[in-house]
């Protein structure tokens, strides 16, 4: 909770709140900012998506990367999250939105949301990395790359994915306690940034954002 309690225990110990939410429990208890009230005509098979996996994403693409018309964008993870980026992007009217999956069964769902490529990086050639991949595919390099993976080394071919000069890349995914992203510092030095980001993608969240 916001004052660093717990609601929570169990067996008389007492339990932690994952995200302020908790929401695997049957009972919750959770702060006030954590609450959005919806109309009850809003159908909660799809108002459930607005919790974390699509304004997550979506605001990932246009709150906090802010993608521009005509930019290139590669989305590395193709779950709820990344499927919402590509639509953020789609929204924003990037030039070419790049899905990336190691699940062929993900490309049909990136085109059907609006990508415009779909690559599996266990499908290329031996000596063609994903990075070589999508700088050939982008004249350079990516305008943005967001990684829903959490996967490190994921994280490090989003950076390296990235335009020199320019491109950013936004990390969302969460990996396993104690991994370190490695990469080199020229990386940096040569001007691609690297940005994170969580639920809380605006102020306010859905308090401002949601339609009225």
């Amino acid at each position: 909770m916001p004052d660093k309690t717990s609601r929570f225990k169990c067996k008389g110990k007492e339990l932690l709140h994952f995200m302020g939410c908790s929401t695997f429990s049957q009972y919750t208890v959770v702060s006030k900012y954590s609450v959005v009230a919806i109309t009850n005509k809003a159908p909660l098979e799809k108002a459930c998506l607005l919790g974390c996996g699509l304004t997550t994403g979506y605001g990932a693409a246009t709150k906090t990367a802010n993608v521009q018309e005509g930019d290139t964008v590669a989305i590395f993870g193709l779950g709820a999250v990344g499927l919402a980026i590509v639509q953020g992007a789609v929204a924003r009217k990037a030039g070419k939105i790049i899905a990336i999956d190691t699940n062929d069964g993900k490309e049909r769902w990136a085109k059907q949301f609006g990508a415009t490529d779909f690559i599996n990086p266990t499908k290329l050639d031996k000596d063609t990395s994903i990075v070589a991949k999508l700088v050939e595919m982008t004249d350079g390099g990516l305008d943005h790359t967001f990684d829903c993976t959490g996967n490190v080394n994921v994280m490090r071919q989003a950076l390296e994915a990235c335009h020199k000069g320019w491109g950013v890349s936004t990390i969302i995914g969460v990996a396993a306690a104690g991994k370190e992203i490695s990469t080199r510092p020229f990386q940096l030095v040569t001007g691609r940034r690297m940005a994170g980001v969580r639920i809380w993608w605006c102020q306010g969240s859905l308090r401002t954002s949601r339609p009225r």
